[in-house]
């Protein structure tokens, strides 16, 4: 059986695990808690190979417990009911351990199969998932549980274990060696995933060539390999939502480089849509009234960028993007129509006056004839005193003129037309 590296080099102790240091260091409440032995209902969330079954296992392997696992991809209910079943009898005196990976996967009446158990202490759970528990995972399950945080490896932390994977795989291949620029390189470029990082070293270590009695992995090699590995990007994951959010305030904070940078995420996780979409978006709420032409200027890049497809609609959209970051920001029209539609929610509207109503006949039984609507444009620039809001929403404002040139200019003649 052709073992995987990473799994030969998966660490035993606690002590052998990379990273993590912010829960496994000495002194920690993490490190502490498990060093008791009184092992408590966990969900570790974190990125893909950062060690978050590696910890599970380690605890739950040590605990004294019957040890379950179980994969939430592949569970089924009477798996779980199985478990279940053991409660109580003599191969479980010790406490039962179910050690459950990708939770997120099982549904909610799955989850509540397991909520009593978990409730009672008849099962002590531990499970671990890469998306966020508090969007996938069932509310009651996390009240009855301590989520801890596994957050991607340092380049420092991946190059430890390159070099202890390099040292098993010597014993096998004494005449193997991998150039330093190579080693930095592939720990730098697996985004900050170990099991990533090891799986490439394999690959490498397989297809070295042999040059003077010696199989070395070289740079160029690395590259090859490796070159797309630097990244974690998924469209229905946190870090896709998360360069999403970084692209909007970065601009909304006139950052035109980390505009740039979240951009370039985007578009090189494969997301043009979703690209295309944020900026017009960003031009409407955060440019907005400040410089209106921005809305048809995007627009045009995203016309053109979706007709272009990539790689050149990077172009187009990088020039979008550096004009709204460099542009001078309102949200003077995202203010006003939110603050308008939570008062239609709230059901503070009332009936348009008369004179802008639609009805132009009045009814027999009518005590006022007429509409009453003064046309603007018969009167000096285009302007007569008249009132258009509902009689309950009298004086309300939900429009206020930013503090920029356009709107000053806007705000100064209607002053002046208005006599304020």
């Amino acid at each position: 059986m052709n073992i995987p590296l990473a799994e030969k080099l998966r660490p035993q102790t606690l002590q052998d695990v990379c990273g993590q240091q912010h829960l496994l260091a000495q002194g920690m409440v993490f490190r502490s808690v498990i060093e008791t032995g009184n092992v408590p209902n966990m969900i570790f969330y974190g990125p893909s190979g950062v060690g978050k079954t590696t910890v599970a296992r380690i605890i739950a392997e040590n605990s004294g417990m019957r040890l379950h696992r179980l994969n939430g991809t592949t569970t089924s209910t009477a798996d779980i009911k199985s478990v279940i079943s053991e409660i109580g009898t003599i191969s479980s005196l010790g406490g039962i351990l179910l050690y459950l990976d990708e939770i997120q996967y099982l549904n909610k009446k799955q989850q509540q199969i397991l909520l009593e158990c978990i409730e009672d202490g008849s099962i002590t759970l531990i499970a671990s998932t890469t998306e966020n528990p508090y969007f996938y995972i069932y509310n009651a399950i996390l009240s009855r549980s301590t989520v801890f945080e596994f957050k991607s490896l340092t380049a420092p932390d991946i190059k430890i274990s390159l070099q202890r994977a390099i040292t098993v795989l010597q014993q096998e291949k004494p005449n193997l060696e991998m150039d330093d620029d190579a080693l930095e390189y592939l720990s730098l470029s697996c985004g900050g995933d170990v099991r990533k990082s090891l799986n490439c070293l394999e690959l490498l270590s397989s297809a070295a060539v042999e040059n003077n009695g010696k199989k070395t992995i070289t740079i160029n090699a690395t590259k090859q390999v490796a070159k797309r590995s630097n990244m974690r990007y998924d469209r229905n994951a946190d870090v896709h939502y998360d360069s999403v959010s970084g692209l909007q305030k970065s601009i909304r904070g006139s950052d035109p480089d980390a505009a740039i940078h979240y951009l370039a995420k985007i578009l090189e996780g494969g997301d043009l849509p979703s690209a295309c979409r944020r900026l017009l978006v960003i031009a409407a709420e955060d440019i907005g009234l400040a410089y209106p032409q921005a809305i048809p200027i995007v627009k045009a890049c995203v016309d053109s960028a979706l007709q272009l497809g990539m790689p050149e609609a990077r172009i187009p959209l990088a020039t979008a993007t550096i004009l709204l970051a460099t542009s001078p920001k309102s949200n003077s029209a995202y203010m006003a129509i939110h603050l308008a539609m939570e008062d239609v929610k709230n059901g503070d509207y009332g009936n348009p006056p008369r004179c802008v109503q639609n009805q132009h006949f009045d009814g027999e039984d009518s005590t006022t004839k007429g509409q009453g609507y003064l046309y603007p444009h018969d009167y000096p620039n285009h302007w007569v005193s008249q009132e258009y809001l509902p009689s309950k929403l009298q004086n309300k404002t939900y429009y206020e003129f930013g503090d920029n040139k356009i709107e000053n200019t806007a705000k100064a003649y209607w002053q002046k037309i208005k006599g304020k």
